[in-house]
């Protein structure tokens, strides 16, 4: 297997960063296997969604509705709200895998990956990918 960390800068606003171009960078010269996507983080998750057409806006809008940032929840230090980041990962996972033919990601026409951060506590996220050969 093969592994590596990219660093991101998530800001201290919500975010979901398309990271396809990376992946697929990391894919590029292997052949047929899976790519393992991970964040190591207790409030980030990868999710696989059409980015561009507004759809991360309203995935965004979605977690607004469903994990308000408001004084509800019992995990509480932090920003207001902070709780409400250590349940996402519940609804989104800190994982993904895709996989991968030729060295390409064998994802379809608008699917990208995408790192999606509520937690604006924290400006920088590492994600790990992994590479298994088939």
């Amino acid at each position: 297997m093969r592994s590596t960390t990219q660093e991101y800068r998530t800001g201290d606003r919500e975010a979901v960063l398309d990271i396809t171009g990376d992946c697929q960078d990391f894919v590029a010269d292997e052949g047929d296997g899976l790519l393992q996507v991970f964040v190591p983080h207790a409030t980030a998750g990868i999710a696989i969604i059409e980015t561009g057409a507004g759809s991360d806006d309203d995935l965004l809008a979605s977690l607004r509705e469903l994990l308000p940032a408001d004084d509800r929840w019992t995990h509480r230090h932090g920003s207001r709200g902070h709780g409400r980041s250590h349940v996402m990962p519940a609804l989104i996972p800190p994982y993904a895998t895709v996989p991968v033919i030729g060295g390409r990601l064998a994802l379809g026409t608008w699917q990208s990956i995408c790192l999606v951060d509520l937690n604006v506590d924290n400006l920088d996220r590492s994600v790990r990918l992994s590479f298994l050969a088939g």
